[in-house]
């Protein structure tokens, strides 16, 4: 099977098995080759890497950030660009050659630590390296499960670097991760206990941008932001990096641009920080499959600075512009290393020359309840637990897609009873955050903690419920989790909470076409994993079969 494509890490694959002739989410089968090849360079620097951190030799940040950036720039929806992911490559083969002249041997190292192509012969060894070269299936699933894992938290360290924190032994964690793929003698338990080894850096990864973003913005607090449009020309800004953000709203201070948050930026608005700039206008739109639609009415130009970028129609290609580790072909891109002042200056001034935006939609919504914002309302939350008027407390977070399936959510958030709590993180959230679902005790029954990687403020909600109640076991508290699941980010945040202990989670619309029989049953005996039915029938066991909470 090697030379053909094959893609399977994202949850709307072809036919639940494999995209085969060209991806689902667009990408073409040359560009998925490029990031297999990609991948496979990344992880034989690593290999690399952990050897000489074995020596006791140090490993520098630049290293750190290209394999964390290598691994973003592979997650779903994040670049179509063929000759940047080939740049890529060769920025990692000449790493690695400078890498390997600090090794005191070479011996033992695996064939991709020693590879040391041309770019003509990229073509020919992608066709060798992608996963399908793992004949075994249980441990490609394996293999595969952690590397994406490795992608979510890969997203989730780069997010933190832009802000200037790292974390060397996440860094050291994720490159022996990597690097362990490639170690045939590894078997499927030595590869269990990898996976959820994944989910403890998940935390850690979690932990770290968390205290990157509020130690620079503040912590997020209750906010509610406007749907709708001003007179103004505007700037539409998606994606998840908050740095991106603040250099964006610095420089268009003063210009007559408005800024706007769009999908996955929404939960920028509730940080303290962002609150000074008058000219910060609310969200445009809603999740990101809807961005065709919503792109083309938006008017102005559109900055991606992450995952999730479907590739533009021709009416606005040319206002659309990427950076980090995004890239379109044909949409002009933004550079800037970890540390620098981006120049945004002609996106501004394209900006200026655009009518603004067509409205889409009236009204408010509020979020901003990240794990402080909800700590400070803990007597009034535990009071209403105990009265009995928050029966329970249902996990929504994770990911929004395309598929028409994705419908069970709507359905499932407006049947819940209503002495239920939605906790939510991520674009999940754009299935049911504007439905009229109301407030118990003046608690509203969606509380939004902000982006994907903001799950890390539901675990530690649960956490501290976990405290308040003296429970021994998180499974304990009155909390179902029933999680949308779409790309790797979401991958490490189910590890983390497996991680974390909590079983029985509930995983849809579909179960990942990457794990294998075998692995599933793992999964399913260890840790009650399981995928939805209809909404009925899974609110029946949610709320009246206690083995399901």
């Amino acid at each position: 099977m090697s030379g053909k494509m094959f893609c399977w890490q994202c949850q709307e694959t072809a036919g639940g098995k494999g995209c085969t002739v060209s991806g689902v989410c667009g990408k073409k089968p040359d560009v998925a080759a490029m990031q297999d090849l990609l991948i496979y360079v990344t992880k034989g620097l690593s290999c690399v890497a952990t050897r000489l951190r074995g020596e006791g030799a140090e490993v520098g940040k630049d290293t750190n950030h290209l394999v964390t950036m290598n691994l973003f720039v592979t997650i779903t929806n994040a670049n179509f660009d063929r000759e940047a992911i080939e740049e890529k490559i060769r920025d990692t083969l000449s790493a690695k050659r400078e890498l390997l002249t600090r090794l005191s041997n070479t011996d033992g190292l695996p064939e991709a630590a020693l590879w040391d192509g041309k770019p003509e012969t990229f073509a020919e060894k992608a066709s060798e390296v992608g996963l399908l070269a793992t004949e075994n299936e249980d441990i490609r699933s394996l293999r595969e499960l952690i590397l994406y894992g490795l992608k979510g938290l890969a997203a989730y360290s780069k997010h933190a670097n832009a802000l200037l924190y790292d974390d060397e032994s996440v860094d050291a964690f994720i490159q022996k991760a990597l690097s362990d793929t490639l170690n045939d003698t590894l078997t499927v338990d030595d590869l269990i206990a990898l996976t959820l080894e994944t989910g403890k850096y998940g935390v850690a990864g979690m932990a770290l941008l968390d205290k990157a973003n509020t130690s620079a913005y503040g912590n997020p607090e209750i906010t509610t932001v406007n749907l709708g449009v001003r007179n103004n020309p505007g700037i539409l800004i998606s994606g998840h990096d908050l740095r991106d953000l603040e250099m964006l709203l610095e420089q268009t201070a003063g210009t007559g641009v408005d800024v706007y948050t769009h999908s996955e930026m929404l939960p920028a608005h509730y940080y303290p920080a962002f609150k000074k700039y008058p000219h910060f206008a609310g969200n445009y739109g809603n999740a990101w499959w809807k961005q065709k639609e919503e792109f083309e009415k938006f008017r102005g130009p559109i900055l991606m600075t992450t995952n999730c970028v479907v590739p533009p129609a021709d009416t606005y290609r040319d206002r659309l512009w990427t950076t980090g580790a995004v890239g379109v072909s044909g949409c002009r891109h933004i550079p800037g290393e970890y540390g620098e002042t981006k120049d945004f200056s002609a996106l501004i001034a394209q900006a200026k020359q655009c009518p603004p935006p067509e409205e889409l939609e009236q009204g408010t919504i509020t979020g901003g309840f990240a794990h402080e914002q909800v700590f400070a309302l803990a007597d009034k939350v535990v009071d209403a637990v105990k009265s009995g008027a928050i029966r329970k407390f249902v996990v929504m977070g994770g990911c929004d897609g395309r598929m028409k399936s994705r419908g069970y959510y709507t359905e499932f958030a407006e049947k819940l009873p209503k002495d239920a709590v939605i906790l939510t993180a991520g674009c999940a959230k754009y299935k049911y955050n504007k439905l009229n679902l109301g407030d118990i005790n003046g608690i509203p029954r969606v509380l939004d903690a902000g982006q994907c990687n903001d799950s890390y403020s539901l675990a530690l909600i649960a956490l501290k419920l976990k405290e308040v109640f003296q429970l021994d076991d998180i499974n304990d508290l009155p909390i179902a989790f029933n999680i949308a699941w779409y790309e790797q980010k979401a991958v490490i945040v189910l590890l983390a909470l497996l991680y974390l202990g909590v079983k029985n989670i509930h995983l849809g619309p579909t179960l990942p076409a990457f794990l294998s029989p075998n692995v599933a049953d793992v999964l399913v005996k260890n840790f009650g994993i399981a995928g939805i039915g209809a909404v009925d029938d899974d609110l029946n066991l949610f709320f009246w079969n206690a083995s399901a909470s």
